[in-house]
């Protein structure tokens, strides 16, 4: 038998959503990436991986007289476990890593089922800064994850601009330690 599966087992960063055909360059809103995303829900389901079945787009929840909206739900047979995405269509910032944490303990608390496990939380962004995640989550956080995705594969010459960069930074943390 196959070992149990952990979320970041499953959990993809970056998501590659060329298949929308969004332009980089042009300015869209989070809605714009939404409906992209319903639109091509069969292939968004495909690059989200293994076992993710749709279960709602914008679920409204209440508490307090206050309403908020998770962009995306959906639950995994694999995980057995909620899966709630909010799309952000700029960097990252610790309020939406924060506003994550309360969906997810929301679900958590009021919308599990038995035999369940803790739903898990993905904010998809455009760009996020390691360090935002570092500072803003507990250090042994399991359910909440940020993730980039592009619109794009890159070409040759970015990805080896990008493979440089990170080898500098690593570079960098061998001579600091």
């Amino acid at each position: 038998m196959e070992p149990a599966k952990k979320p970041e087992d499953i959990i993809r960063d970056p998501y590659v959503l060329e298949f929308l055909g969004l332009n980089p360059n042009d300015d869209f809103y989070e809605s714009d990436l939404e409906e992209a995303l319903i639109t091509h829900l069969q292939k968004f389901l495909l690059e989200l991986g293994r076992g993710f079945s749709f279960v709602a787009r914008q679920k409204r929840i209440t508490f307090d007289g206050r309403h908020f909206r998770i962009d995306l739900v959906f639950y995994n047979y694999i995980l057995k476990c909620f899966v709630l995405i909010d799309l952000k269509v700029g960097d990252l910032t610790h309020q939406d890593l924060g506003q994550m944490q309360m969906y997810v303990h929301y679900y958590e608390r009021e919308l599990m089922n038995e035999g369940d496990n803790p739903p898990i939380g993905i904010v998809l962004c455009a760009d996020k800064s390691e360090s935002v995640v570092k500072y803003t989550l507990p250090e042994n956080e399991t359910q909440i994850f940020a993730s980039k995705y592009k619109l794009y594969l890159p070409s040759e010459e970015e990805l080896l601009r990008e493979l440089q960069q990170e080898y500098q930074a690593l570079e960098a943390e061998k001579i600091e330690s």
